[in-house]
């Protein structure tokens, strides 16, 4: 076995449910068909079920569909509900569904669409779901943040929604900001319970369909460039594969590509931003997600 981790050093994970946000496609259906081909009952949970049902004809192993659309907290209350009922325990679940780089737009319930969708929604899912993982030993949360977090990033207390202004990169690198910082926040309520442990990753530059969205004047350019600048999906989704099923990791890590600034490479243990590790933002971040959701954690 090759000594970079990949496909191959994933544990066996038969026995273990894993839900996965956004697998129908990209990221999410590699990191699904991985852990279902290693033995894990997978649930896809996505917003266009009938193009789960299509993702999961080509995965091989148990999979289910789950509707879940993160811009819409009724979605997220309703499909928490569906899962709870069908799974009296979670072991893994990952946040890896988002949005990048979109028009200005809202979600169903007000938020501008890339900080309720990429941050917002997934906040709730795993606020409503957390109480079947915190008794099952070896339970991850893992969040799938962006080298984004660093780009013009900054929590908008002030314009949270971005109304005053509307910037796509900086509106995108403040949710993926924000979802390191729930990460890192979120470990350190976890922590005492012993179990459960809140893991983060970033898939370095990706060939995914998240292009469509990027500014019309760099969709030609960047497509034409893809194969020298990204890697493939399946490469992308190993730094959360890894922080998903690796026996070594721990709370609170983050992990990416091991290449050159991060861009490609077999996964490893990286470092965000230090603005990512302000404990006073993190917090302040997730009260007032808290407020905006109307979600509670059962740890404190």
């Amino acid at each position: 076995m090759s000594g970079k981790w990949n496909e191959q050093h994933i544990p066996d994970q038969r026995g273990r449910v894993a839900v996965v946000t956004g697998a129908n496609t990209g990221l999410g259906f590699e990191t699904a068909r991985m852990l279902a081909e290693r033995g894990a009952r997978v649930v896809l949970a996505v917003r266009d079920v009938e193009k789960g049902k299509q993702a999961a004809a080509r995965i091989t192993g148990d999979v289910a569909v789950q509707a879940l659309d993160l811009a819409s907290l009724d979605s997220v209350r309703s499909a928490a509900a569906d899962l709870r009922a069908a799974h009296p325990r979670v072991d893994l679940l990952i946040n890896n569904a988002g949005v990048m780089y979109t028009p200005k737009q809202t979600t169903a319930d007000g938020f501008e669409l890339q900080f309720g969708t990429n941050h917002l929604g997934h906040f709730a899912l795993t606020g409503l779901l957390l109480d079947r993982l915190l008794d099952v030993p070896g339970s991850r949360v893992v969040t799938v943040s962006s080298a984004g977090h660093r780009i013009r990033a900054a929590i908008h207390f002030d314009d949270l929604n971005w109304e005053r202004s509307y910037s796509r990169m900086g509106a995108y690198g403040q949710a993926k900001l924000a979802n390191l910082m729930f990460t890192y926040e979120l470990q350190r309520r976890l922590a005492p319970h012993g179990t459960t442990v809140a893991v983060a990753a970033h898939p370095g530059v990706s060939n995914t369909e998240l292009i469509r969205n990027s500014p019309a004047v760099l969709r030609a350019p960047v497509a034409r460039l893809a194969p020298l600048l990204t890697q493939k999906a399946a490469m992308g989704a190993l730094p959360t594969l890894r922080a998903a099923t690796d026996p070594a990791v721990r709370g609170g890590q983050y992990y990416g590509p091991g290449g050159r600034l991060e861009v490609r490479g077999y996964p490893e243990l990286v470092e965000s931003s230090a603005a990512s590790h302000d404990r006073d933002v993190q917090q302040r971040l997730w009260t007032v997600s808290e407020e905006l959701t109307g979600v509670t954690f059962p740890v404190r």
